[in-house]
């Protein structure tokens, strides 16, 4: 019988930067899931982790390795009518995606942006992308709606799907 190995999910911190910023590059220059052209750097990566953290969260989850996935939420607008609703992303390693990482990431991030006040999350897919049309779907998120052709990158114009999930459920009771 082999044992599955341990799983740890805590808040990222600036260390953490060089590892995302490398989990994060082959989705930059091989796919168009995020419209980044650039992939950042560590001190870019540190930066973002900064501002998620001070507002919003930020997460890494890990095994003995190292980390192997991270997930974040953020400003959504910046109009202060938006304030509480964030947009939220998952980025695993490649090879992780299907194995339950990023439920398990969602898992402890959502609660996390319910409690700092978050009440709606917002997800925005390029397509085609089963696999977090799936994830979002099957943690409640419910679609709103696609935007056509409104990304260019390698060289096609990509949809975009927009879902959300209302977080109110999560918020602390006081």
């Amino acid at each position: 019988m082999t044992s599955m190995p341990t799983l740890t999910v805590r808040d990222a911190t600036p260390a953490d930067a060089e590892v995302c910023a490398a989990i994060y590059a082959p989705y930059v220059t091989d796919t168009a899931i995020t419209f980044e052209l650039d992939p950042p750097g560590a001190q870019e990566m540190a930066a973002r982790i900064a501002a998620a953290q001070r507002e919003h969260a930020w997460i890494v989850m890990e095994d003995a390795d190292g980390v192997l996935g991270y997930a974040y939420g953020g400003t959504f607008r910046t109009r202060a009518a938006y304030r509480r609703t964030c947009e939220v992303s998952v980025y695993l390693e490649q090879g992780r995606r299907r194995t339950g990482a990023g439920r398990a990431l969602y898992g402890a991030l959502l609660p996390r942006l319910a409690e700092r006040g978050m009440r709606v999350a917002v997800a925005c897919m390029t397509l085609p992308n089963d696999a977090s049309l799936g994830l979002h779907r099957a943690l409640g998120f419910e679609d709103v709606g696609v935007m056509s052709r409104v990304g260019w990158k390698h060289d096609a114009w990509h949809d975009v799907a927009w879902a959300q999930l209302d977080l109110t459920a999560l918020a602390p009771r006081h």
